[in-house]
């Protein structure tokens, strides 16, 4: 399947039917349809080609999405682009991509005026919702003809990993990688009658992919322009929504949103959550004041989101009460995934024992785009190496205890900060957290904690010192325990414990 497929499979239940709505706005599953086969024209008419890459540079906007099926009827490969990235990281990735054409907002014309000279490869420039001296304006440059061109290949989009450890790397997803996707949500996670889809997260990550199954059912995706708590909780209950995403920062805070507790949330089947660990105490909080809705969902950009997955019935033990101990696991291996724990030699490891994650499935990339090596990397031995430490238990239940390069030693003893930073989330009046570790000469690295405390909750690092040893002992415990107004945080929420290494180092 081409990913204006799922379009045309929700078109084929109702054109008619409401597909994306942002505020007073409906496109109807008609509308969009049109929309995509003038904008596969209108790329065909600037010279686009099957195969080229197409960037979007937008913030949460159904035009915007629109362009998406539009890419893919005209056989090109969507390139999606963080609005919230610097324009340095944007260069880099519409250079690595080999983008030809950017469909932008007006709001990141400055961006796009500051990096278009120094890509030579970028013919096509169009901005979709004003004009601009360097640009083609949306509506001029749409005109009336239609396409539906066949793709050259399978090849979907590009996604961009990000410049954290370098320059950013691009993940080369196919038809048949987000088809195995939308089949493992589907098969996964409860969907009654024609779901309501609330996305506030960013379309370019993993709220835009969800969409997809979405799709398919002929369900209506309501987007938020901007992540507004208040926003979002009036939209569960005013459009009657079935399915949404949120990271755990943001549940975090919609725990503490004044308006939860008066909100009817009734028509929720299924709140999905990701993209990192979440703290299994705010989570048994969630599934007690938001609802026995909660499900989660492990990936990565090389596999995405459904390695394994946790649906809302498996937080319950059989007799109905919370199951406590697997709400710090990450599901279980998806049904079109096999999952494996593997050692630094290419051994494969029993139940039970600690090593790297890796994965085989139809729903992994099929390599890194003009990257040999690190495609060759990051399969080897005949695995997707995912970078997670983790075990699988013996009821099969997956858990990620670090990230490889996260991993603290100490004493001589491996210390996973995943489970530290868990034990620290447990302490009342904790909002998030960071454990990183930091060089020591007498332990070769000190386990050290930077947290955020709720508002208006000043916290006492003695006493939370003291709680996490009962919990985890103290070779595991913080040496130090920091107390911050706020964390760095990635454009998804993420905690950015690099950059609190790098501040504390500094």
């Amino acid at each position: 399947m081409r990913l204006t497929d799922y379009l045309d499979k929700g078109a084929s239940l109702g054109p008619s039917s409401p597909c994306l709505t942002m505020g007073e706005r409906t496109l109807t599953y008609a509308d969009v349809q049109d929309l995509s086969r003038r904008v596969a024209a209108a790329l065909a008419r600037s010279g686009i080609a099957a195969g080229d890459k197409v960037a979007v540079l937008s913030g949460n906007d159904p035009t915007a999405f629109s362009c998406v099926f539009g890419i893919s009827r005209a056989g090109a490969v969507w390139c999606p682009i963080n609005p919230r990235n610097e324009a340095a990281e944007n260069r880099d990735l519409l250079d690595l991509f080999d983008c030809r054409c950017l469909i932008f907002q007006k709001a990141f014309a400055p961006l796009v005026d500051r990096i278009r000279q120094q890509l030579p490869l970028l013919t096509t420039l169009v901005c979709l919702d004003g004009d601009e001296a360097y640009a083609d304006s949306f509506d001029t440059w749409l005109g009336a003809e239609r396409l539906d061109a066949e793709p050259v290949d399978d090849l979907a989009l590009i996604v961009g990993t990000g410049g954290t450890t370098g320059r950013p790397k691009g993940v080369m997803l196919t038809g048949r990688n987000i088809e195995t996707m939308s089949a493992l949500t589907l098969m996964s996670y409860p969907f009654d009658g024609r779901p309501v889809y609330l996305a506030l997260a960013p379309l370019t990550h993993a709220a835009g992919v969800l969409c997809f199954p979405i799709l398919t059912l002929g369900g209506q995706v309501v987007i938020l322009p901007a992540p507004d708590l208040g926003q979002f909780l009036a939209h569960i209950e005013r459009d009657r929504v079935t399915h949404t995403f949120l990271p755990p920062t943001l549940i975090y805070m919609l725990l503490d949103h004044a308006d939860l507790e008066t909100t009817d949330l009734g028509s929720l089947q299924c709140f999905w959550y990701g993209a990192a660990p979440i703290s299994p105490t705010r989570l048994s909080e969630a599934l007690t004041r938001i609802g026995p809705v909660m499900a989660q969902l492990f990936g990565q950009s090389e596999a995405p989101m459904m390695i394994a997955t946790m649906a809302p019935k498996d937080h319950f033990d059989e007799n109905g009460s919370v199951a406590t101990a697997r709400l710090s696991s990450a599901g279980r291996p998806s049904p079109l995934v096999t999952v494996a724990i593997m050692d630094g030699q290419g051994t494969l490891l029993p139940a039970g024992e600690r090593g790297e994650v890796v994965v085989r499935s139809s729903l992994v990339m099929t390599g890194y785009y003009k990257n040999p090596v690190a495609t060759q990397e990051a399969s080897a031995h005949g695995w997707h190496h995912t970078g997670d430490i983790g075990y699988l238990d013996e009821d099969n239940f997956l858990y990620i205890v670090d990230r490889a390069k996260d991993m603290i030693i100490t004493g001589g003893f491996n210390v996973y900060s995943v489970e530290v930073e868990q034990a620290l989330m447990a302490y009342p009046g904790i909002q998030d957290c960071g454990v990183i570790g930091l060089p020591d000469e007498k332990w070769g690295e000190r386990v050290v904690a930077v947290v955020q405390t709720r508002t208006g909750k000043p916290i006492e690092a003695d006493a939370l010192t003291a709680f996490v040893k009962a919990r985890i002992g103290s070779v595991k415990t913080p040496k130090e325990i920091l107390v911050w107004p706020d964390l760095p945080r990635s454009k998804l929420g993420k905690v950015l414990k690099n950059e609190i290494k790098q501040q504390l180092l500094g």
